[in-house]
């Protein structure tokens, strides 16, 4: 593990221990609307954190596998599992490593998960080959627009380094081999836990793969 990489893994450690549940115990609201409109299979979710999402899928009868480097993130998700008496599978691993599990998943949910910019499209290409062909993916994500907007206001969330933030060019590369039911640029109210409060700029996304 580079030091880059090892400094941002202490920063979620660090993050997920100094408090409760960093971004609530409810699912992102955007991956709950789209996850509610398909038929329970199996899910991936990478970068999960603490499981808000990976806990909800559960509770709607979705077989679960959640991915972190955090190990702090993976026991309070652990953690909630337990208190909503659901079961995941979480992983701790790098997710740049992750062994092969082709068309393994009916469904990959990405919320707010910003890689180190120049491993973004690498890990959305594993992430590809890891869904069955016809499987959703449902995205939700800051924006290169959020920039002024943390700036502005802190607690938003999303990080000061515009190459980890997205926009609708490189979702439509990364993800062109894909039938798009919904591409948007738009700015939201937040209200998630501790570090999503107020309003952000985030790119949605939900694809069906060819």
């Amino acid at each position: 593990m580079s030091t880059k990489q090892g400094d941002y893994k202490e920063l979620w450690n660090n993050r997920y221990r100094a408090c409760d549940f960093a971004y609530g115990k409810e699912p992102n609201l955007f991956f709950k609307d789209q996850l509610d409109q398909l038929k329970p299979g199996k899910i991936l979710l990478p970068a999960e954190g603490e499981g808000r999402n990976a806990v909800y899928a559960a509770t709607k009868d979705w077989g679960v596998s959640a991915i972190d480097f955090s190990e702090e993130g993976r026991q309070k998700a652990l953690s909630l599992a337990k208190e909503f008496n659901v079961t995941i599978n979480y992983s701790v691993e790098d997710i740049e490593q992750l062994e092969s599990k082709e068309d393994s998943f009916d469904a990959i949910g990405l919320v707010y998960a910003h890689f180190i910019a120049e491993k973004k499209s690498t890990i959305h290409g594993k992430l590809h080959a890891c869904l069955k062909k016809g499987g959703i993916i449902i995205f939700e994500a800051f924006s290169k627009n959020n920039l002024p907007l943390v700036k502005a206001n802190p607690n938003v969330g999303g990080g000061m380094d515009i190459n980890m933030l997205f926009s609708i060019e490189e979702l439509k590369t990364d993800f062109s081999a894909y039938q798009i039911l919904l591409l948007e640029e738009r700015e939201i109210e937040l209200n998630e836990g501790l570090y999503h409060n107020g309003i952000g700029s985030v790119i949605r996304f939900v694809g069906r793969k060819l």
